[in-house]
């Protein structure tokens, strides 16, 4: 956590415009259980960069904490919140016992009641499928009007239409390019159906990126970190993903299986470079890859996730990408 507060530190310094952190529970992955509380130790950090919470999971959370909190951050930062509403992934639901069935339809309701809380000025009650409330007035308000910037997940048809209805920003991850694609041009079409025309920096494209002084070093330097199940989503079930790297590596013929896996290894990482998975290499490539994005979603944000073999090839990709990426970035949009 020390480690991620220096490279939230370091982002600010250089000119990133936004630092971002998500929630995931019982997980290796993003250690931010509750990223409200991380938010809240970088309002005291970040005095210019806008603070991304991209998100909380609204269907396991409170809607009207959720809403309480993000107005206090935004009150913190002088204005410089961006909301991002998410559903979460399928094992967070086993965090709080809520039905995973249940998981669109709690994320609708909750959307409407954060909405409400940071517009309405009077007090109001609800009563839904999911939540009651008999009376709703939070305090602060927040101080971007009519409320904070707000995101959701694209990854499926039925969220870029929702997002769409509803006037708010469309974010992706986890996906590729192509993928992406499709359902950024649904978004844009059901928007324009419905009367309003998303701007580029209404679409985020979050990616992991390795930036170096060569493609050779980028792509090696990359190459090299373990394979060692640091990025799971879940620690759920590790015996079944532990029984199936030893299985790969541990056959008879042990140098042949580590062979084999790492020619594996070696075209899936072609594939994500190609489908636009992953960004590495120069930061001339780099600027090329991005320009891809750009062009092929018409993404007006990048939410980026440095990750290198060690700290230092870390600071150093995060420093080259600054230097000489970021400010043609800035020229796209």
């Amino acid at each position: 956590m020390q480690w991620a507060l220096e490279q939230f530190s370091m982002a600010d310094d250089l000119g990133f415009d936004w630092v971002t952190v998500a929630e995931h529970h019982f997980s290796p992955f993003s250690l931010t259980p509750n990223p409200m509380v991380m938010a809240g130790a970088l309002t005291q950090r970040i005095r210019r960069a806008k603070i991304a919470l991209l998100g909380p999971n609204i269907p396991i959370q409170n809607p009207v904490r959720v809403a309480e909190e993000f107005a206090m951050l935004d009150t913190l930062t002088g204005g410089r919140v961006v909301a991002g509403m998410l559903r979460g992934t399928s094992n967070e639901y086993v965090t709080y016992n809520i039905n995973p069935a249940e998981s669109r339809g709690r994320f609708d309701e909750a959307l409407q009641i954060i909405r409400r809380a940071w517009t309405e000025p009077q007090p109001f009650g609800w009563w839904g499928r999911y939540y009651e409330y008999r009376s709703i007035s939070i305090w602060p308000r927040p101080v971007q009007q009519p409320h904070p910037p707000i995101y959701m997940s694209g990854s499926s048809p039925e969220s870029a239409e929702l997002a769409a209805r509803n006037q708010i920003g469309l974010g992706f991850a986890v996906t590729s390019v192509p993928l992406a694609s499709k359902s950024a041009k649904l978004y844009r079409q059901v928007a324009n159906e419905v009367g309003w025309s998303p701007r580029p920096e209404d679409v985020i494209y979050r990616v992991g990126i390795h930036v170096a002084a060569t493609d050779d070093q980028a792509f090696d330097e990359l190459q090299s970190i373990p394979a060692d199940g640091a990025t799971r989503l879940s620690r759920a079930n590790p015996v079944i993903d532990d029984a199936v790297a030893q299985a790969g590596y541990y056959g008879r013929d042990r140098e042949h299986q580590q062979s084999r896996a790492m020619l594996n290894r070696g075209a899936e990482f072609a594939d994500k470079l190609r489908d636009g998975q992953q960004l590495a290499g120069s930061p001339e490539t780099v600027m090329d890859q991005i320009c891809n994005v750009h062009h092929e979603l018409g993404a007006g944000v990048l939410d980026l996730i440095f990750r290198g073999p060690d700290r230092d090839s870390t600071r150093r990709s995060i420093e080259l990408f600054a230097n000489k990426v970021l400010p043609r970035i800035h020229e796209l949009n």
